[in-house]
């Protein structure tokens, strides 16, 4: 006979970290500013998650995968756990390249529009997928049409 658990909690880890001057989103730039200083000087490839709520007020940010020197592994599941544990209406998802180069490529489109396919399903919006660099230069896939 199979066991059958039931989950009681997930935990959430909790960091406090100095408060930006604004943390609501209205723009890419916005967007872009907020990812820049959490994940802009990382030495590998970091995707990171903003979740926002109906104001688009950032209630939560989450370091989803840290990955290596030009690639990183998107799963959806996980980009998506932190905005289901933290009630939020929409995500804004990030990521730099260690070069600096803010550049999209084939797969980062390509993980976009997947996470735009699942983020209906779900019920949570992707407003962008920004690459950021740490001077806050960066590549909206909203501004270009892929979302």
């Amino acid at each position: 006979m199979e066991k059958i658990l039931e989950i009681v909690s997930i935990k959430q880890v909790i960091t406090e970290v100095e408060v930006l001057e604004s943390m609501t989103v209205h723009s890419p730039e916005d967007a872009a500013r907020i990812a820049a200083a959490f994940i802009g000087d990382e030495d590998r490839e970091v995707f990171f998650v903003m979740c926002l709520n109906t104001k688009n007020r950032v209630v939560a940010v989450h370091r989803c995968h840290v990955g290596g020197l030009n690639a990183s592994i998107v799963m959806p599941r996980e980009v998506f756990k932190s905005a289901i544990l933290n009630n939020s209406a929409s995500i804004i998802v990030a990521h730099q390249h260690p070069s600096q180069d803010t550049t999209a490529s084939s797969e980062d489109i390509d993980v976009t529009k997947r996470l735009v396919e699942c983020g209906k399903i779900l019920g949570i919006r992707v407003l962008d997928h920004v690459i950021v660099n740490e001077k806050a230069s960066f590549f909206s896939m909203k501004e270009k049409g892929y979302i």
